[in-house]
This record gives C-alpha cells, structure tokens and sequence, in this order.
C-alpha cells in the first residue's frame, strides 16, 4: 500500500482561551475607569469651553475689540503662552514631562503632576494653540487610574490600569469603544500575551465602551461632517484617493522632519516663561496669516469648513492647509500641552477640500478622508487610528474600502521614517 510521502505543514498550538471566572472580576474596574475616564475629559472640555467664550467673546465685546482681529488673536496667543509658560514654570511637577517626547499612550505620572498639567491643557484649549486634548488626558486618566487603582484593588496587575484608562479615554474622545478595541489591538501586537486576543481585549473593550457611553449620553459628540453621501466608486475615485493620501502623508513627513528642528529653537531659550510667550507669539501672527478657523483643535472649525465648501477658494483652503500644519509644529515645540490627532484633521481636510475645489469631479467625502488617512499616517504612525479616524469623518462604508487600499502606498511612505515624537535627548523616534 502506497504511502504519502508528503510532509503535513505544522499547526500551530491553539491559544487557550481564559475561563469566564478570570474575566468577570475585571468588568466593573473596567466600566469603572471607562465611565471616570470620560467624565473628567468633559469637565476638561466643558471648562476650555467656557473660558474659551469669555476670552474670545464676552472680553473683546466689552473691549469693543473684533473677536478675530489681527490684535486680538496676537494678545490672546501671547497671553496664552504666559499664562501656560507659568504654570510649566511654578506648578508641581512642571505640568508634566516636555510633550514633544510623549504619544498617545503614557506612563503613570506622580498624582503631584495633574492639577499642574489638567490647568495648562485648559488654558490651551480656552486660549488657541493649534492642538487637542487628546495626550493630558489620556495621561491624567492614566495617572489616577493606576494610582486609585492600585490603592482600592491591589490584587489586580498594576499593569492593567494604564490600558483601561486608555482605553475609556480613547472611546471617550471619539464616542466609539471601537477606537478604543482597535488602538489597544495595535499596541498589544509589540507586546508578549497570556491568552487569546480576545481575552486581552475583553477589560479595555468594556473601559471604551463605558467611555463612549458616558460621552456619547451627556455630550453626543459626532465625527461626522455630514458630506455628501459617496455613492458606488468609480475607478477615478480609487485613483484619487491613492493620491490624496500619499499626498497628505508626505505633508505630514514635512512637519515630522522638521519638528526636532523647531524643538531645538525653542528649547535654546532656555526656560518656559521664554519658549511658550514665544510660541504664542508666533502661533497669533499664523492665526493671522491664515484666518481664525486655522486657531484651536481644530474640530469644529472643520465641520465649519465642510459645510460650506464652495465658500473657499482652493488658494484659501491650501493656505490654511499649510499655516495649520505650522501652527501644530510649534505649539507642540515650543511646550504647550496638547495631542496632534485633532489639528491633523483639520490638516487633512483643508488639504482633501484644496483637491476638490481644484478638481471639482473629486468627491468630497473621498478627498476629505483620504488626505486625513494620509496626514494622521505621518503624524500619529497609528494604522488604525489614521484608518478609524477618517472612515467615521464620512459615514460610508464604500468610502472604507477606498480608503483600506489608499492606505497602503501611503503607510510605504511613512513606514521607517521618523516620527513625530522625540527621544530626551531631543533626536526622534523610528
């Protein structure tokens, strides 16, 4: 009888998956920190905000100053970096670590840190720098996490806090937990793991999910720009979304190279109560340059960029474009406390909405997230953040599958090159 000579391929031993009685204990931390971390974010945001409305608008009213004028946006700024560049300077802690050696996860700071770092990233937010709340907060959450954390459930891992408050923090930002699920995926494949995916993932999908909730039940924040609806794709579009997104990459990979260069400017003054009056400085004559939507995170002055894209020229669009993009490499060099996602879609639209009123055939849901895909690929060096972020701008699944290839030639470009994070000794990460 003849025998198989052929050699079976080996099966890898299938990952034992963790019983019900290990994952039950970790629901209640996990909605715990979720719902936490996702209250302390609005009450950051919601103060930023009303401070933001008596310093850009009950102010210059009673000032009989323009809200938006040249003087105004130069005085705010400045004054923003004095009043940052203080408690940099004097609160405890120095309001944490310099931003420009951060990314979105952090390490657990000293609870001395935070009241220090929470009243800078207010003032930030109130006052206008070109960045988002995204990286103080996930860092405050991370800190008060693991430190009540550790102090009320001591038997639980240390190491599993810093992951809830990212998670809820993350879900709470973007009201999803599938953020949340898709960033902890991502930083969970550089790391060693006991159990299946799913395991690891069950404590940070219920911390996301509780921070969704919670945001999406008090605030009902949305990422949708209402665009156009995309309708069947057309090989142009296709063609047109690899392009945007290469080309929003490489405008990103400008602002990474230069950024240890700008860093080193500012860090040459020596001391915060010179670098961040500076940068306010500098970011108010941007604000400018470009117009008042190129101040703040960035948000919402997009949505008001989209809702009325033919009231821009391309010439308008691409300026903003490129002060935005200057104005996020300097407040992040010169010590503001703040993230880079949140300015980067404002980068990437403005950039996606150049394409569209130059070539009008360009849809507008397929430039807009395209040229975000790309520009948060090379600031944030985040698949599925970069891909997450720009799906839910348009609200299309078709637009997701554009948007999936249209990713790749973009990733070749970002892949291995630095990033826009630096090491302490101020060269930059890989």
């Amino acid at each position: 009888m003849p025998q198989d000579t052929e050699q079976s391929a080996p099966v890898a031993p299938a990952v034992p998956s963790a019983p019900a009685r290990t994952l039950l204990p970790l629901i209640l931390p996990a909605l715990a920190v979720g719902v936490g971390s996702s209250l302390l974010y609005l009450l950051v945001s919601g103060l930023a905000e009303r401070l933001q409305g008596v310093l850009w608008g009950d102010l210059p009213d009673a000032l009989g100053v323009g809200r938006y004028s040249a003087v105004w946006m130069l005085v705010m700024l400045t004054a923003t970096g004095v009043l940052v560049g203080l408690v940099v300077w004097k609160a405890p802690g120095h309001a944490g670590p310099d931003p420009a050696v951060l990314g979105l996860s952090a390490a657990p700071t000293a609870p001395v840190v935070l009241p220090g770092l929470v009243l800078a990233t207010m003032l930030m937010l109130a006052g206008g720098p070109s960045l988002g709340p995204e990286n103080p907060i996930i860092a405050v959450n991370v800190a008060l996490a693991f430190w009540l954390g550790r102090r009320l459930l001591p038997r639980l891992s240390g190491a599993l806090w810093p992951v809830l408050a990212e998670a809820g923090t993350i879900g709470a930002l973007f009201g999803t937990s599938v953020a949340a699920a898709l960033v902890v995926s991502e930083s969970l494949a550089g790391r060693p793991m006991k159990g299946a995916l799913w395991d690891n993932l069950f404590a940070p999908l219920a911390a996301g999910a509780a921070g969704a909730m919670t945001t999406n039940l008090v605030a009902r924040p949305t990422f949708d720009l209402g665009l156009p609806p995309f309708g069947h794709p057309r090989w142009e579009d296709l063609i047109a979304a690899v392009v945007l997104s290469c080309a929003g990459a490489l405008l990103g990979l400008a602002a990474v190279y230069a950024f240890p260069r700008v860093h080193g400017v500012f860090a040459r003054l020596g001391h915060p109560m010179a670098a961040l009056p500076v940068g306010g400085l500098v970011l108010g004559a941007l604000g400018v340059l470009g117009g008042h939507l190129t101040l703040f995170k960035g948000l919402s002055e997009v949505a008001e960029l989209t809702r009325d894209p033919g009231g821009w020229t391309a010439g308008q669009f691409a300026t903003m474009a490129v002060v935005k993009l200057a104005a996020l490499l300097v407040a992040a060099s010169c010590g503001f406390r703040g993230g880079r996602v949140f300015p980067s879609v404002f980068i990437g639209a403005a950039l996606g909405l150049t394409a569209h009123a130059l070539v009008p055939a360009v849809p507008l849901a397929v430039g807009v997230s395209a040229a975000v895909l790309g520009m948060l690929l090379a600031i944030t060096r985040q698949g599925w953040v970069s891909l997450f972020t720009a799906a839910v701008l348009v609200s299309s699944p078709t637009a997701l599958s554009l948007l999936c290839i249209a990713s790749l030639p973009a990733w070749l470009l970002v892949t291995g090159r630095p990033q826009m994070q630096l090491k302490a000794d101020g060269t930059a990460t890989r």
